[in-house]
């Protein structure tokens, strides 16, 4: 029964993202668009560069559902243990200790995201 939580709880989180995942999708599109509509003699160039930064924020949103959908396929207790334990072991830590996990992480996760912009770029 619990497995069968974990996964339907799991189905809503990955909806949500699904849905940011399309409106950004659609802004993408849209937006150069909307920019000629706000400005008449904007260049070709400007809609393109500014479309620079949806394109990241979708490059995160998929980076962040493939993810946790590969921790929640291949590692299911690890994504249980993320869920409901993790929060109450890191606050049981020393200060110094959650800083080296804190940057450690952001660290890994800044060092992916810009592989994975090198490999689109």
């Amino acid at each position: 029964m619990e497995y069968l939580k974990s996964i339907l709880s799991a189905g809503q989180i990955l909806r949500k993202e699904y849905l940011g995942i399309g409106l950004v999708l659609l802004l993408f599109v849209i937006f150069p668009q909307l920019v000629r509509i706000f400005d008449e003699s904007a260049a070709p160039i400007d809609p393109g560069a500014l479309s620079a930064i949806l394109m990241a924020v979708l490059a995160i949103l998929i980076f962040k559902l493939s993810t946790w959908w590969l921790i929640r396929t291949i590692w299911p207790l690890f994504a249980t243990y993320a869920k409901y334990h993790f929060e109450t072991n890191f606050k049981s830590l020393l200060s110094w200790q959650k800083v080296i996990i804190f940057l450690g992480f952001y660290c890994s996760l800044l060092f992916a995201f810009i592989l994975v912009l090198l490999a689109i770029l």
